[in-house]
């Protein structure tokens, strides 16, 4: 008997609870729907957040070298140079030499012919735009704007120093700078028509600033007659793109919660405003302050998980899209994100809870009960 009795606060707390999320199906609907959204909305951004840097860091890779190391007359390359830079620079570097020489076309004009290896650029300069990368040993790459300086751009003629060369043409590039006024052939190639060697190696280090900076340290140890610079519009541009982003995450993260936070304030202010006659019927029954409040915060508290839970799928779903279709890789559901997720939905419940447990406390069952 005395098992039976103990059970019974239990059960009628629990009922009590089950009726109050019920019995107003639409503000606790219109709650729900406020925590999923937040909930969902931080899933996502936090999911995204979580590889965020090397997924940036990957697409910057797209744009090319962030380090330039130039040699000179009176500093040239040492022998095994583009070895000793990629073990400098790193295994993951991406690193490509270029030598250059003037020479005169078939029409008497003279133009800018850069030797370089074809594969290495080809990874390093993904960006560039061109039909087809060409891989013949005597294939030249033509410029949109030098390409308008050969009379045929299938044969074309140079000559450097009085010796003549002849090279199959294979398409055009298009960058938008430099390269556009250029001819590019493979290295072996002008090395041996003009006896140019590289005097350019450009180098893509992966990472951030503090990455490059690392590895101008290391190069400028083993390397201090050369000239090495790192292309300052990418690396700083790429270090504020990822702070930036950084920040906007953080700040949408916020702005949702705070609107989230003052939807749900409005409603569950609502809900007690309507029930306050009910509340003054559970006091003057014999309910606690402390019931009555802790039915209203579990009641919150049960929206609160039931959103986690809901906008963790739904935040998972939609991080999984975004980075598919913004980064053509996709980012995977975190449970790490699941704690973070669940304390800022729990959060948002008790700060908008606080309004409604004032009027609770400041409930007067009589003179409600009077209808005053």
């Amino acid at each position: 008997m005395t098992h039976t009795n103990a059970r019974k606060p239990q059960l009628s707390f629990l009922g009590m609870l089950r009726r109050s999320l019920t019995h107003r199906r639409a503000r606790s609907f219109s709650a729900l729907v406020a925590l999923t959204v937040s909930a969902a909305v931080a899933t996502a951004l936090l999911t995204l957040y979580a590889d965020l840097n090397a997924k940036l860091h990957k697409e910057f890779r797209n744009f090319g070298a962030n380090v330039v190391v130039t040699a000179s007359a009176s500093s040239p390359l040492p022998p095994n140079a583009l070895a000793g830079i990629q073990k400098a620079a790193g295994p993951d570097a991406l690193v490509a030499p270029f030598a250059y020489a003037v020479a005169t076309t078939d029409r008497g004009t003279s133009v800018v012919v850069a030797g370089t290896d074809f594969p290495a650029v080809q990874r390093l300069d993904a960006w560039w735009d061109l039909a087809q990368w060409p891989t013949a040993a005597d294939a030249a790459l033509l410029g949109d704007r030098a390409a308008n300086f050969i009379a045929d751009e299938h044969d074309v003629k140079l000559t450097y120093a009085g010796k003549p060369i002849t090279l199959v043409g294979a398409g055009r590039i298009k960058t938008g700078g430099d390269e556009d006024s250029r001819i590019y052939i493979p290295l072996a190639a002008l090395t041996q028509w003009t006896g140019v060697s590289p005097t350019v190696i450009e180098i893509q280090i992966p990472g951030g600033a503090a990455a490059v900076e690392a590895a101008l340290t290391r190069l400028r140890a083993q390397f201090p007659t050369l000239q090495i610079q790192p292309v300052r519009q990418l690396v700083e541009g790429e270090s504020r793109i990822v702070d930036r982003t950084h920040s906007l995450m953080y700040g949408s993260v916020l702005l949702i919660a705070l609107t989230v936070a003052v939807s749900v304030l409005a409603t569950l202010s609502a809900s007690v405003l309507e029930r306050r006659r009910d509340f003054a019927l559970m006091k003057a029954l014999g309910g606690s302050q402390t019931q009555l409040m802790a039915l209203f915060l579990l009641e919150a508290l049960v929206l609160a998980l039931a959103g986690v839970v809901l906008g963790y799928i739904a935040g998972s779903v939609a991080a999984w899209a975004i980075s598919q279709a913004n980064f053509h890789t996709a980012t995977l559901p975190r449970l790490s994100v699941l704690p973070l997720v669940l304390l800022l939905n729990i959060a948002i419940a008790a700060l908008a809870a606080l309004f409604p447990i004032r009027v609770l406390r400041g409930l007067q069952p009589a003179a409600l009960l009077k209808g005053e």
